[in-house]
């Protein structure tokens, strides 16, 4: 997808008319515009063209709108889609944003819905994109820790303080310090909390697994959501992390 700071918006209509008109609105608000009369001919666009979001006609000729909207969300796309269609009713309606569209409009409809309907999901589109860099930062931090660091950090995000770590892991509380503070600072961690969700988040990549040692009577971390919880009350109740 296009994550530049010129959004690209791809409109698919099989009307020239409509496509130019809408080429013509868009522009007014200094945004790139490719254009398609039809799924298939978005697909095969040499080079391919990755948009920010889509105007996307619902009837067209070949594969339909909601076609491609089931064939992105299959291969796990996530650019935004603003429907229209001058034949759709309200079960249309419900099925297009059930599957994540930003909105479904009725032609005729009026020029600012769907600016405000484009704008929402270039916004979308940015902010997805920002979260995508931040864990892939996140992965790039985690693949520079020790093996011992990644067992300490299992530790702490299953709610271990200093001394039940040191004593499993048969090393001085002291150690177990030295490395808590070496793992939040590699992690861009402001608190434990916060190592907690990186932990959470790096546990349900298959790529990157955060697997704690499960040696005694230590079974793995909680769900995050208590695990959050319990630090967030140790926190409170020390004022001291490092206890």
């Amino acid at each position: 997808m296009n994550e530049s700071d010129q959004p690209i918006v791809a409109v698919i209509d099989d009307d020239e008319s409509v496509r130019e008109s809408l080429r013509g609105l868009l522009e007014t608000i200094s945004l790139q515009v490719a254009l398609f009369r039809s799924v298939e001919a978005f697909l095969g666009a040499n080079p391919p063209v990755l948009p920010s979001c889509i105007v996307l006609d619902v009837r067209l000729p070949g594969a339909s709108g909601f076609e491609l909207q089931k064939q992105l969300v299959a291969a796990h796309v996530d650019t935004p889609i603003v429907f229209i269609t001058g034949h759709g009713d309200i079960p249309m309606s419900v099925r297009a944003m059930k599957a994540g569209a930003i909105e479904f409009l009725s032609k005729p409809f009026r020029e600012q819905e769907l600016l405000d309907a484009v704008r929402q999901g270039i916004e979308r589109h940015r902010a997805r994109a920002a979260q995508r860099r931040a864990w892939a930062q996140i992965h790039e931090r985690f693949a520079v820790l020790t093996d011992r660091e990644k067992e300490i950090m299992a530790l702490l995000a299953g709610g271990r303080v200093s001394k039940q770590i040191a004593g499993q892991l048969g090393v001085s509380e002291v150690t177990v310090r030295v490395h808590r503070s070496q793992i939040m600072q590699k992690m861009g961690a402001r608190s434990l909390t916060d190592l907690v969700r990186i932990a959470d988040r790096l546990k349900t990549d298959d790529e990157n697994p955060l697997d704690p040692v499960a040696e005694g009577p230590y079974d793995g971390p909680p769900r995050t959501s208590r695990t959050v919880k319990r630090v967030t009350r140790k926190q409170k109740g020390r004022g001291n992390l490092a206890k």
